[in-house]
């Protein structure tokens, strides 16, 4: 199991505030419970979030739940906070969802209730995916998929400040369907564990897997003067040296899927997740390639919506075409979304 995170807050400060924190979330908790300022809309809501800052897999998830919806002739609308926008600039898992799916419409703003009212009202959708959700609980939903990394048990960390849960374990209660991401990150013995203290925690919930896998790699720059892009076999990665850079919740997966498919990791260049990639973190981004010429960049999606925007030219920028496996869980996982729409 991976080490987690230095805290926000210093040892001692954070264990006193962590009380006063958990105090407030039960508090809020009780109050949703009794159903205060809970809204049902007139759509069947479905949320996919997490209890630990950082990333877990919530993007590719919610792109997974947006394919069943549509293969079975729903039309959902993906509502989400919108961490990291700005004015006339999306954030990056907006313009992650636009790029992929460009005739969903998306709302993003902290008020997800009243942007979704007019998409609803006009006819515009006929159920909701809802982005980092489980927190978000004044819009009532009829499934809580709440997402868990592999290498970052909950059993072992802390409520906010002294650790990054969100919220105590105990939360988990609530959900309707738990989900172990990365597994292709820990040890089978590590993930076996994690899955029976869940159980043991949240027993009337279901528990299913899943394993983050590349399939192939999307390739910008080949052709010098062009943003013309090409899809390449995985096996392009193998041998060829790489500058990583990324700015998301959990940058060992990437790191690590660079190094299984055979990279040669010639120089990282890391920022905090959602960072806006600037023109100083681009001219880095060429220090290190000139150090070691012909080193290709590999970034995820989520960091080339944004890196996108500045001046590359010159640079090859690989990101890897990922997708969730879910392996013989998917059935069950896919039937729980559909049913919860009224598609099953």
């Amino acid at each position: 199991m991976a080490p987690h995170p230095t805290p926000p807050l210093p040892a001692p400060l954070g264990l006193i505030v962590e009380p006063i924190y958990r105090m407030v979330i039960a508090r809020r908790n009780r109050s949703f419970d009794a159903g205060r300022r809970v809204a049902r809309l007139e759509v069947p809501v479905v949320s996919i979030g997490n209890v630990s800052v950082g990333g877990t897999g919530k993007t590719p998830m919610v792109m997974r739940a947006i394919e069943w919806l549509r293969g079975a002739g729903r039309r959902p609308v993906i509502a989400m906070r919108g961490y990291g926008a700005r004015p006339g600039r999306p954030s990056d898992e907006e313009a992650e969802y636009r790029g992929r799916f460009p005739d969903v419409p998306i709302v993003s703003r902290p008020d997800r209730l009243v942007g979704l009212r007019p998409v609803i009202d006009r006819g515009g959708a006929d159920c909701v995916v809802l982005d980092d959700g489980f927190q978000h609980r004044f819009i009532a939903r009829d499934l809580d998929i709440v997402l868990i990394d592999a290498t970052r048990s909950p059993f072992e960390d802390r409520c906010l400040p002294a650790g990054w849960l969100r919220e105590p374990v105990e939360s988990l209660r609530r959900a309707g369907l738990l989900i172990v991401t990365h597994e292709e990150t820990a040890d089978a013995s590590e993930v076996a564990r994690l899955k029976a203290r869940l159980s043991a925690s949240a027993p009337r919930v279901p528990i299913a897997g899943c394993r983050h896998v590349w399939t192939g790699v999307r390739v910008a720059g080949l052709t010098a003067g062009s943003d013309a892009e090409t899809v390449e076999p995985l096996g392009w990665l193998a041998e060829r040296p790489v500058v990583a850079a990324c700015a998301i919740g959990q940058p060992g997966a990437f790191l690590a899927g660079l190094r299984a498919v055979g990279a040669r990791l010639t120089g990282i260049v890391e920022r905090r997740d959602h960072h806006d990639w600037n023109e100083a973190d681009a001219n880095e981004v060429r220090a290190r390639l000139r150090e070691h010429p012909g080193s290709a960049v590999a970034m995820t999606e989520k960091d080339w919506v944004k890196f996108r925007r500045l001046g590359w030219s010159g640079m090859i920028v690989a990101r890897p075409v990922l997708t969730m496996d879910l392996g013989r869980d998917e059935p069950r996982v896919r039937d729980a979304v559909l049913s919860a729409c009224g598609a099953g």
